[in-house]
């Protein structure tokens, strides 16, 4: 006999680890004790040497599916202690941590079978949960996890869950979240005028159910924050939300009941699937069901979504599914945020922030401690491609060879930031755009609540160039205040090194980084770049023609500015067209800064084509572009052309993309009458052909291989459909985002790739892209 001690680091609190470990335990008749730490959990165990070590061996193969081990240290041949039988011992909380926590899970098989099975006591209670689903990071205030440091510290269990709380073959084994009707948080119901009276329970839910299906908007708090949900079949109904909300064409998700409700709208892959019914339950942009015999939802399915796809979920919370019925087999279910400010997550903002737009309000008295919106993403290869990293995988970490540890402050759209501990890297869940007070104190409190979570003190602090956003500020705010050093890192590096470190590569590589806007080493806006280099530092080898914004930021929501200012440039504008305004900031400059943003030739060109003129959301022209291409299976191009020019800082940029000739072929096509979408799916062929001689260019001078696509413009899947597989035709390794977002949400987690590398090399604090030749 000896005793072992063993020290297990990971996701191993909240997922039913220790109920776990009490019965592998009990199969090898061992004795002893495991408790939480601020660690993950520790086990001391007495028992013959040969069982020890097969029960160490054990715990990586049977562990439960949402645990996640990343180290499993075992200590053998100490002298016994005498144990007689095995407990679950108080956690304790030392002066340091390194436990994960896990993201919030969907409710799992067993506990929905419970919840739709009339003699469970549970049966249709709206926080059923068990070791294996439920709320985890949005209820948690503080660790160890345990239910004190959680907002079901308020609930006290009944005599019945307590006892299954303690019982070893119960699913409820220590799981904190547990709760009944007798002892749980309930439901209660409130109209907008709050003079009627207020349901609890299930008159709550019914209410509710009313109110949904007579036309109204129900304001429903979640996991993470509030919805608003309304009926999707009825097109007025959705009209009188995009009013109410001010919304007036961006789409809206829609919730489903069921995958095969969800076929109904939408035409579901097996790998869509799969995302959708995972534990997880992301937002999944999937292809309309257009065509295919379904009028029912055609006039709904416009007002859903304008372009060719529609964000699809299933039901994730119990309450969630008991807002559908036989007759209610979709509903929209959109965040509830005032314009441009971070979803609501507390019941009176919600009252006081949503009256006039809901109609009635179905509230819970469980807390919610951090708000966290939806993820969002496509299904690319059969796994997610993020185009929104939020609820069910934050705060899971990422692992990479990081070394110090750093706070990235990101960039100011889709902002998120990042924090590294030891091989981990955190990174928040959505923020917003940080164009505001109130989304720049969610960033900053949960900047702090993640530092304190993860006991993470940065040394070093990394940012983007661009000294006016807000991101950047406070950086250097915070640089000042903790006297540590800030990296400014370019906008377009960061991106490059964020898809580096996605895929863990080292050393240099092409990259081909495509948004809208980012500031370059020269002062000028950048967004269409062909880079070498790697983590240290770069060369700009390519870029597009830049575009004159007339009236600067006015631009990108008026983006007929965009287009007259490329048809002058090609010489295509008529006297007839001529705007005398335009003409004078475009002859004297004024309010007429250059643009390379791949993003903005996208919102000229879907302006020229008269597909989009004026946008209402983010990348609205670029995104009807797509869909107009989408119904075709058009090969044909314009023939990209190229020239040389200075890059600012007294250097040549080799291949430069000439999108004149594409701009005059696109006219030609129009006035030959030859059909939008064909000419979209032209224009895209030939920037994706101009990517491939770019970087063909570039492998011949640098005698580089590998090729990664970062950027917000490559959440266009005709681009990604056709663009890794070119490439690949021409003998490239292409590497695409896998675990963090293309746009700029993945900025933060290059931001401190590019900063670890200049660390561990003892470079000093300046821009990464200072020195690019």
């Amino acid at each position: 006999m000896e005793r072992m001690i063993l020290k297990i680091n990971g996701i191993v609190q909240g997922v039913g680890f220790r109920p776990f470990i009490h019965k592998l335990v009990r199969e090898y008749h061992l004795c002893g004790y495991i408790k939480n730490t601020n660690h993950g959990v520790l086990l001391e165990l007495e028992g013959e040497p040969g069982e020890l070590r097969r029960f160490a061996e054990e715990i990586p193969r049977k562990a439960p599916k949402l645990s996640r081990i990343e180290k499993l240290e075992a200590e053998y041949g100490l002298q016994l202690c005498g144990y007689s039988e095995f407990e679950i011992r108080e956690s304790n909380s030392g002066s340091s941590r390194d436990t994960l926590i896990s993201p919030d899970i969907c409710i799992c098989d067993d506990c929905l079978r419970e919840f739709r099975s009339p003699e469970n006591r549970r049966y249709r209670y709206p926080f059923i949960n068990c070791t294996n689903c439920g709320p985890r990071f949005t209820i948690i205030r503080d660790i160890p996890y345990d239910r004190f440091s959680t907002s079901m510290k308020d609930f006290r269990m009944c005599d019945s869950c307590d006892s299954e709380y303690h019982d070893i073959t119960d699913r409820r084994y220590h799981a904190q979240p547990d709760c009944c009707p007798d002892c749980g948080p309930e439901v209660f119901f409130k109209s907008d005028a709050g003079t009627q009276a207020v349901f609890s329970g299930e008159d709550a839910v019914r209410a509710a159910g009313d109110y949904l299906r007579s036309g109204k908007i129900v304001a429903v708090k979640g996991l993470g924050g509030f919805h608003l949900a309304c009926r999707c079949d009825e097109p007025e109904i959705i009209r009188e939300l995009r009013r109410r909300k001010h919304r007036d064409e961006k789409p809206f998700a829609v919730m489903c009941r069921d995958v095969e409700s969800a076929g109904k709208l939408c035409r579901i892959s097996p790998g869509e699937e799969r995302v959708l019914t995972g534990p997880e339950r992301p937002i999944v942009l999937c292809a309309k069901n257009i065509g295919s015999g379904n009028d029912q939802f055609s006039e709904s399915l416009r007002e859903i979504s304008e372009n060719g796809d529609i964000g699809i979920m299933l039901p994730y919370t119990p309450l969630h599914y008991l807002l559908f019925g036989d007759d209610t087999e979709m509903l929209i279910m959109t965040s509830a945020n005032l314009s441009d400010l971070p979803v609501i997550y507390q019941n009176e903002e919600a009252f006081e922030a949503l009256r006039g737009i809901a109609d009635g309000f179905l509230f819970h008295n469980r807390d919610i401690v951090t708000r966290c919106d939806d993820s969002l993403c496509r299904v690319r290869n059969g796994s997610e491609y993020f185009l929104r990293r939020s609820r069910g995988y934050v705060p899971s970490p990422l692992k990479t060879d990081s070394s110090f540890p750093v706070l990235a402050c990101g960039a100011e759209q889709k902002a998120s930031f990042s924090l590294s501990k030891g091989n981990y890297v955190f990174q928040s869940q959505h923020i917003g755009d940080l164009k505001n007070m109130e989304t720049l104190d969610f960033y900053r409190s949960q900047i702090t609540h993640f530092e304190r979570m993860f006991d993470i003190s940065p040394e070093f602090i990394a940012c983007d160039l661009h000294p006016d956003y807000m991101s950047s500020e406070y950086a250097e705010e915070l640089g000042q205040e903790r006297q540590i050093p800030v990296y400014r890192i370019q906008h377009h590096h960061a991106h490059m090194a964020s898809c580096m470190a996605d895929n863990q590569l080292n050393g240099d590589v092409i990259g081909l980084i495509w948004d809208g806007t980012g500031l370059g080493t020269d002062g000028r806006i950048w967004g269409g770049e062909c880079l070498t280099g790697g983590y240290g530092s770069f060369t700009r080898f390519g870029s597009i023609r830049p575009i004159p914004l007339i009236g600067g930021d006015r631009a990108i929501k008026e983006t007929d500015r965009v287009a007259y200012a490329m048809l002058r440039e090609a010489g295509r504008q008529t006297e007839e067209s001529a705007r005398s305004e335009f003409e004078a900031m475009l002859s004297s400059g004024f309010n007429c800064p250059l643009s390379s943003g791949m993003g903005r030739l996208f919102d000229g060109a879907a302006a020229i084509l008269g597909i989009k003129k004026k946008a209402s959301y983010e990348g609205q022209g670029a995104v009807l572009l797509e869909a107009s291409a989408g119904k075709t299976g058009i090969e044909d191009l314009y023939s990209p052309a190229f020239y040389t020019r200075p890059d600012g800082n007294g250097n040549e940029i080799p291949m430069i993309y000439d999108w004149r000739p594409a701009v005059s072929g696109i006219l030609d096509d129009l006035s030959a009458g030859l059909d939008r979408g064909v000419i979209a799916a032209k224009f895209m062929n030939s920037l994706i052909e101009a990517a491939v001689v770019q970087c063909s260019a570039a492998r011949e001078f640098s005698g580089l291989n590998r090729v990664v696509l970062s950027g917000g413009v490559f959440q266009n899947m005709y681009l990604m459909r056709r663009l890794p597989e070119r490439l690949s035709e021409e003998d490239f390794e292409v590497f695409c985002h896998r675990r963090v977002s293309c746009n700029d949400e993945g900025i933060s987690f290059g931001q401190l790739a590019a900063a670890d590398y200049q660390i561990k090399k003892g470079n000093s604090y300046v821009s990464s892209g200072s020195d690019a030749n």
